[in-house]
């Protein structure tokens, strides 16, 4: 029997899973196997990028999944070289038929990529795509306050998301009270911090003991209290059921302070800040 999944309800009116399952960067027939094997485990948000090299493969592990479609999420994201106009719609028409599908439950610009200053004609692209049908839900990946008002001011419209590393190293407290404000949901990439340790931590350790959880399910309960989408990566069977495994207990107000009391002045994973980094 499935575990329940919540859901978080955005400002279209739209729903989509509280926790979804990160495909990068599953490839090939094992990358499929084990998208395969989340579908199984009761994962329906998939989120893939045209960068990731895989929507092939998540278009084919829903078929072969048995699951009807209209259960699933697919999110996918427009990379930066695809930033024009132009380029922007036929990326997101190159992603439907590659995941085989007629409409994209959520389109993402992945970086804004300032250097090429092009993010609000992506971001326009979106909104069209959005009112012709090809895209249910619009929204953003990376960006910062700054940018999210350069486009909110120019089109009118407020993305329904913002996927950023968020992990207990980097909680993202004052991008989500803005997000809060504005009406975004917050999803979270890298939600565990891969390699980064937070599993030794002793509020992590005390949280997951007291709770009779292991640390991975106690840091994606976390994101759940502070009401991000936490998007997990786990060829491990076992592993995706567990991080799905998150309603039987509750983190206590002290236990959600601590964990967010590890971040780090700058605790990214690698060199990643928006204004900064960028992704072709």
């Amino acid at each position: 029997m499935l575990i329940p999944m919540e859901t978080r309800t955005l400002n279209d009116g739209t729903t989509i899973p509280a926790v979804g399952f990160g495909t990068w960067p599953l490839k090939d027939g094992k990358g499929t196997m084990a998208m395969l094997r989340a579908i199984e485990a009761g994962y329906r948000l998939l989120d893939t990028a045209t960068n990731y090299g895989n929507e092939v493969e998540v278009g084919d592990a829903v078929r072969r999944s048995g699951v009807p479609r209209e259960e699933f999420v697919l999110q996918s994201k427009i990379p930066g070289r695809f930033h024009a106009y132009d380029k922007a719609i036929a990326s997101i028409r190159t992603t439907l038929t590659r995941l085989g599908v007629d409409q994209l439950d959520v389109g993402l610009i992945h970086w804004p990529n300032p250097s090429i200053g092009l993010y609000g004609e992506a971001w326009r692209a979106l909104v069209d795509l959005q009112r012709d049908g090809l895209v249910r839900t619009i929204g953003v990946s990376n960006f910062h306050a700054h940018h999210l008002a350069r486009i909110i001011e120019e089109s009118g419209v407020t993305p329904a998301v913002n996927q950023v590393e968020m992990h207990p190293y980097f909680p993202q407290v004052e991008l989500r009270a803005e997000h809060e404000r504005l009406g975004i949901v917050t999803e979270a990439w890298s939600p565990l911090g891969k390699g980064m340790n937070a599993y030794a931590e002793p509020a992590v350790l005390d949280a997951a003991a007291a709770h009779g959880v292991s640390p991975a399910q106690t840091i994606l309960r976390w994101h759940l209290q502070l009401g991000s989408v936490p998007l997990p990566k786990s060829e491990n069977p076992e592993r995706q059921r567990e991080n799905r495994d998150l309603a039987g207990f509750e983190l206590s107000a002290d236990e959600v302070a601590a964990i967010t009391s590890l971040a780090r002045t700058d605790g990214r994973r690698f060199g990643g800040d928006s204004d900064r980094h960028e992704e072709l």
